[in-house]
């Protein structure tokens, strides 16, 4: 299984980005998004449980970023609105395979840059 992120760019703050998930190979039981800012661990955003498309999020993005997905493409979306400085990162997907409970799949990641 393979991950590719991309949608990644540069937004004045206020503004909007999709970033995609494409998974290759076997659809995955959970699906997630993480960011890493510069000099700063990284961080869970939200996630996105496949087979009833619950999803949640940490709170500093909740009711800004939505996580869907797309069963014919197998594709994982973060739809990030009102986008912050404070949101400048490198978004990386990941994924669970089905029984497991560990995100054992990651995508190469994809830079956000959100200016003032």
């Amino acid at each position: 299984v393979q991950l590719q992120a991309s949608g990644g760019g540069l937004v004045q703050a206020g503004g909007s980005l999709r970033l995609s998930c494409a998974a290759s190979g076997r659809t995955l039981s959970r699906y997630a998004w993480f960011r890493q800012a510069p000099g700063k661990e990284r961080e869970f955003v939200g996630t996105l449980k496949w087979n009833d498309g619950s999803t949640s999020y940490t709170d500093s993005v909740k009711g800004r970023f939505t996580i869907s997905g797309d069963n014919e493409k197998n594709t994982v979306y973060l739809q990030m609105n009102s986008l912050k400085p404070e949101d400048t990162a490198v978004y990386y997907c990941a994924a669970q395979a089905w029984g497991t409970a560990k995100y054992d799949y990651w995508g190469q990641g994809t830079q956000v840059t959100v200016s003032s």
